[in-house]
C-alpha cells in the first residue's frame, strides 16, 4: 500500500471493530514517528499534502475522537451487496498549521464516481456521499453533509477530523469491482471564502443563464433538424460562457479549462485515498424481513417547528420525517403519550380511507404500520365510530397483515392492565385477527403473579392473553442471563399467532448493546444482532427524536434530564447545524441500518453457501 507522498510512520494502536478492539477514543501509546522539515511560512500550493496532514481510514464502528492517533493510509476495500449501504471513515489531522489564523488550516475533499471495467458507475451525490462527524457533548455522533463533488473544511490545531463516506447500492446495480478515490488537498484559507460567496448579482446571472439553456433545449420534439441543431449550438455556447466565467476560474489551467477529475489536472501533491467496492450478486429484500418500529414525538415536531396539529404544514413536516427514515430499513409510527402511560401510536395522520394512507401503508419499504386507537386529529363527530370504520376499510386491504395497535407503554399496575384489555377488547371487537402490540417489563405491580418479579414477568403472557398478539419485552430484564430467553419463549403460543418482540431503552446499560451515545460502535450495531440471535420477530424503540423541548428549528439539542445521554435521539433538526431543513442522522441511526442489513446478508450468504455445497 505504497503511495507516492502518502507514508506516515508510526506505531498503530488496535481500533474498535478491527483485531484488537478498544474505544478507538484518543491512544496515548501509540507513539509518532514523525519529522517534519518544514520551516518558516507555509504555502500549501507548493508543499505535498502529506507533509500537512495526517490522513487515514477507519472502519465505521470506531467512534473518532478529536484525540484520535494517526495511522497508516491503506486503500479500502468494501463488500456490498444491492440494495444496501456500506460505510468508512476518513480521519484528517493537521501536523503544522499553515493558515495564519485560528484554525490549523483548511483541506479540500473531491471525490469521483466509482467505476467498473465495464463503465457501470456508483455516482458521486446519488450513491456515494460525505459527511462530516460532529461531535454532540463531546462525543462524535452529528453527521453533517457536505457538499459534492468537492468540499472544503477547517481543522483545527491538534485534533483530529472524521468524514463518513456512505456508499448506497442501487437494486439494479450491475455486480462487480467498482474503484475510484477520494483526493485530499490542503489550500488556502481565502479559497474557502472565494469559492464558497458567490453574491446575488452573480447567482442570479447564472441562474438566468442556466435556465435560458434549458428553456432552449426542453421544447424540441417535433422541431426540425436544423432547428434543433441551431438550439444545441445556441445552449452549448452560453454553457461555455458560464463555465468560463469567474466563478469557476479555479478550476482552468493556464490551456483553458479541464475535467475536475483529470489525472493531469490534479497537483501531484494532493493525498489520494484508494476506494474500491465489490458489488455481489444478490440483492437485500426492499421489505425488512424482522420489523422494526420507532416512535417519532408529534409534538416535538409541532413545538420545534411551529406547525399546528392538524395543519397543513403539520402533515408536511410528518411526512418529510416519514419518508427520510424509511431510508434506514425502518419502520416509523408516530407517538404522543398521555396519563399513565397510555399512548395514541400512528403511521399514518390521515383516516384510512385517505389516498395517503393507503400510499404509506403499501410502501414496500415499509414492513409495519400502527393503527391509531382514536382519531388523530379531532373534527366533529371524528370520534363516533371512529375506530370500527378505521378498521373495516383497513381489513379490505392487502396490507392490513402489516398492521398493528400499539396502545399503553409499559403498564405498571392493575389498573393500567386493565385499561389495556378493555381497550384491546373493543380493537377485537371490531377485528378478531387484529395484531395488539404490549410492551413490559414487568406484572402488575399491585397484584403479583408470582412469588418473584422475573417468574411474574413471565407470567405476563397468560395474564394478558387474548388481548395482546405481540409481547413485546425489554432487553434489560435478561441481563447477562441469555438462558433465560427460551423461558419467555416457551410462555407463547406461535401457533396461534403470538409473536415475540423486544426493545431497549434506558437499559440495558454497557457492557449490552444499546444505542446510548458514547457506547462502542459495535454496540450500536449489535442491538440488531441479538435480536437475530435470541430469535425475536420484531423491534420497538421509544423514540428517535425526543430531545427537551425548543420553539426555534435551530435551538441547541438538549437530551432530556433522567435519561441516559442519546436514549430517544437518533437524528437532529438540520437547521442545528446549517440552513438546510433536512434531518441529520446520528452515527448511532448508521449503525443502526448496519444492524439491520447484517442478519439479511448472513442469511442470504448462508443460502448461498448451500446452494453451492
Amino acid at each position: 500500500m505504497d503511495y507516492p507522498g502518502n507514508s506516515q510512520d508510526m506505531a498503530v494502536p488496535p481500533v474498535e471493530g478491527v483485531a484488537g478492539g478498544g474505544t478507538a477514543y484518543g491512544w496515548n501509546d501509540g507513539g509518532l514517528n514523525v519529522s517534519n522539515p518544514l520551516k518558516g511560512s507555509i504555502d500549501p500550493t507548493e508543499v505535498p499534502t502529506a507533509d500537512l496532514v495526517h490522513v487515514w481510514c477507519l472502519p465505521s464502528t470506531a467512534n473518532v475522537g478529536p484525540q484520535e492517533v494517526p495511522r497508516n493510509l491503506e486503500p479500502v476495500n468494501l463488500l456490498a451487496a444491492r440494495n444496501e449501504r456500506e460505510s468508512v471513515q476518513l480521519a484528517i489531522r493537521p501536523k503544522v498549521s499553515w493558515s495564519g489564523s485560528s484554525v490549523a488550516g483548511v483541506v479540500q475533499v473531491q471525490c469521483c464516481d466509482l467505476c467498473s471495467a465495464s463503465g457501470d458507475r456508483l455516482i458521486v451525490g446519488q450513491s456515494l456521499k460525505l459527511r462530516r462527524v460532529v461531535p454532540i457533548l463531546g462525543v462524535p455522533d452529528a453527521l453533517v453533509p457536505l457538499d459534492l463533488p468537492i468540499s472544503q473544511i477547517s481543522l483545527q490545531p491538534g485534533e483530529t477530523t472524521a468524514v463518513w463516506v456512505s456508499i448506497d447500492v442501487p437494486n439494479e446495480q450491475p455486480p462487480g469491482l467498482y474503484e475510484g478515490e477520494i483526493i485530499i488537498n490542503a489550500t488556502k484559507a481565502d479559497t474557502e471564502s472565494s469559492s464558497q460567496c458567490l453574491g446575488k448579482a452573480e447567482k442570479h446571472q447564472l441562474f438566468t443563464e442556466l435556465r435560458n439553456c434549458l428553456d432552449a433545449l426542453e421544447p424540441i420534439d417535433g422541431k426540425p433538424l436544423d432547428e434543433v441543431v441551431e438550439r444545441v449550438k445556441s445552449s452549448t455556447t452560453s454553457l461555455r460562457k458560464v463555465l468560463l466565467s469567474s466563478s469557476f476560474s479555479e478550476f482552468f489551467s493556464d490551456n483553458g479549462p479541464v475535467d475536475m477529475m483529470d489525472e493531469d489536472a490534479i497537483s501531484n501533491l494532493s493525498v489520494r485515498v484508494k476506494l474500491s467496492l465489490t458489488v455481489w450478486d444478490f440483492i437485500i429484500p426492499t421489505t425488512p424481513s424482522l420489523p422494526a418500529v420507532f416512535g417519532i414525538s408529534d409534538t416535538v415536531i409541532e413545538d420545534r417547528f411551529g406547525v399546528g396539529h392538524g395543519s397543513s404544514e403539520w402533515y408536511d413536516a410528518l411526512e418529510q420525517h416519514f419518508k427520510w427514515l424509511l431510508q434506514y430499513r425502518i419502520s416509523p409510527y408516530f407517538c404522543r403519550w398521555g396519563d399513565s402511560m397510555r399512548v395514541l401510536t400512528y403511521t399514518s395522520p390521515w383516516p384510512a380511507d385517505h389516498p395517503k394512507s393507503d400510499e404509506y401503508f403499501s410502501d414496500p419499504r415499509l414492513a409495519a404500520y400502527a393503527v391509531p386507537h382514536s382519531p388523530v386529529v379531532s373534527c366533529n363527530d371524528a370520534a363516533k365510530d371512529y375506530l370500527q370504520k378505521e378498521i373495516e376499510i383497513l381489513r379490505t386491504k392487502s396490507h392490513w397483515k402489516k398492521a398493528y395497535f400499539y396502545l399503553w407503554d409499559e403498564p405498571l399496575n392493575m389498573e393500567q392492565y386493565e385499561s389495556l384489555c378493555n381497550m384491546a377488547s373493543e380493537v377485537h371487537a371490531y377485528a378478531p385477527d387484529a395484531r395488539v402490540l404490549t410492551t413490559y417489563y414487568c406484572g402488575p405491580s399491585d397484584a403479583p403473579l408470582a412469588p418473584t418479579p422475573f417468574e411474574a414477568f413471565l407470567k405476563v403472557p397468560k395474564f394478558l392473553r387474548p388481548h395482546t398478539q405481540i409481547y413485546c419485552t425489554s432487553e434489560w430484564v435478561f441481563g447477562n442471563r441469555e438462558d433465560l430467553v427460551k423461558d419467555v419463549i416457551s410462555e407463547l403460543h406461535p401457533e396461534n399467532g403470538e409473536e415475540w418482540w423486544t426493545y431497549v431503552c434506558m437499559g440495558p446499560s454497557d457492557p449490552h448493546p444499546n444505542w446510548h451515545l458514547g457506547m462502542r460502535g459495535t454496540q450500536h450495531r449489535a442491538v440488531m444482532w441479538r435480536v437475530w440471535k435470541e430469535g425475536g420477530t420484531g423491534f420497538l424503540y421509544w423514540g428517535a427524536n425526543c430531545y427537551e423541548k425548543a420553539t426555534v428549528p435551530s435551538a441547541e439539542i438538549k437530551f432530556r434530564r433522567g435519561l441516559p445521554p442519546g436514549d430517544g435521539v437518533l437524528y437532529y433538526p438540520g437547521e442545528v447545524f446549517s440552513s438546510s431543513k433536512q434531518p441529520v442522522a446520528s452515527l448511532r441511526l448508521e449503525r443502526i441500518l448496519s444492524g439491520l442489513q447484517d442478519p439479511r446478508l448472513a442469511y442470504v450468504l448462508d443460502m448461498s453457501v448451500n446452494l453451492n455445497a
